[in-house]
């Protein structure tokens, strides 16, 4: 709520990255993260190594700017369902 100019229009930049890799089937699910302790988004990839994924977070443009970083922890699935009709 706080974002200078310059930030919103490194979000928007972000938001845009953000879908094309889910658009790509990279990204699996995604989004903001509500944390009373400080606002941060969160995605599932399906990759076949860290380092694509890696690869992919260091092009991000807000990453980039140095407006936000990113952590990595790999995931074995358990169970995965599609969405409830």
């Amino acid at each position: 709520m706080d974002m200078t100019a310059e930030e919103r229009a490194l979000m928007m930049e972000h938001v845009k990255f953000t879908h094309e890799q889910f658009a790509a089937g990279r990204v699996l699910i995604f989004g903001p993260v509500i944390d009373p302790h400080g606002p941060f988004g969160m995605g599932v990839f399906e990759a076949e190594s860290e380092a694509e994924v890696r690869a992919i977070m260091e092009e991000d443009p807000t990453v980039k700017a140095g407006l936000n970083r990113f952590e990595l922890y790999p995931m074995r699935i358990g169970a995965a369902q599609g969405p409830r009709a």
